[in-house]
């Protein structure tokens, strides 16, 4: 088994806050993990301490089987943080957000060949804002400039994608779309996904895996095996509740 990430007694503290309580777990290729848990319960600070953007206070990170401190090769990982909303008067187009994305292939300042202009058109048909790659990126929908953000993860086809809570403002009808590009990617290209969101149901349906974080890491397992009322209770509180849905609802626990 291919390891992807491997977290070993991470902690991280901020100031004297512990944001991230001593946690281990691994990742492998192809896997599809979502992680859950309440607002503050250190998600967003997990994943920038993989992605090496915090040093961990304690403890250890591998991507790939290299230590954190020794990788380098960050054109095999993509990352889409939490989404806030462009200036409608940023004067960039799509075309060049997404070529931002291949800085870590050919660094800042070199000139864009034909193969990476062919590679940027097919990130923008495959996330389907070819039609918009002329257009402001700041006057797009939410759910558009999320999309322009995946496009510039993907465009320097990675190994592993990581997002952070990428739905959220985005309407039910786009999410609907991102999942089944995502669902893609996992399956059909093989790319490893570290998904992080508060939308329990709709990410119990799509990972591999799931991880309950509350500062520690409480369970990670399947999602059938994870998803029991004692562990959303321990996660969220006591009175959470698992409520059935014959279709895709968009809140599969209640508070």
């Amino acid at each position: 088994m291919n390891l992807v990430i491997e977290l070993c007694g991470v902690t991280f503290d901020h100031g004297p806050v512990r944001a991230v309580d001593d946690v281990s777990l691994t990742v492998a290729s192809g896997d599809f993990l979502g992680i859950i848990g309440p607002n503050g319960s250190g998600k967003t600070t997990l994943l920038r301490v993989m992605l090496g953007l915090l040093p961990p206070t304690s403890g250890s990170v591998r991507l790939f089987g290299c230590p954190l401190p020794n990788f380098h090769d960050w054109r095999r990982i993509g990352y889409v943080p939490q989404q806030t909303t462009l200036d409608p008067g940023l004067p960039v187009t799509v075309e060049e957000v997404v070529a931002t994305g291949l800085v870590t292939t050919r660094g800042w300042f070199s000139r864009r060949g034909v193969a990476e202009r062919a590679r940027l058109g097919v990130v923008l048909d495959f996330v389907g804002m070819r039609s918009h790659e002329t257009a402001r990126v700041g006057r797009l929908s939410a759910g558009q400039q999320q999309r322009v953000l995946i496009a510039r993860a993907l465009v320097s086809e990675p190994d592993l994608l990581i997002l952070d809570e990428p739905t959220g403002g985005i309407d039910a009808e786009a999410q609907t779309g991102f999942y089944s590009l995502l669902r893609h990617l996992n399956h059909e290209r093989g790319v490893t996904v570290v998904l992080v969101s508060h939308d329990v149901g709709v990410i119990a349906r799509e990972v591999t895996s799931l991880a309950c974080l509350n500062r520690r890491l409480l369970v990670c397992g399947r999602p059938a095996d994870v998803l029991t009322e004692p562990a959303l209770s321990a996660l969220y509180g006591a009175s959470v509740r698992i409520i059935g849905h014959e279709l895709p609802c968009p809140h599969a626990v209640d508070e």
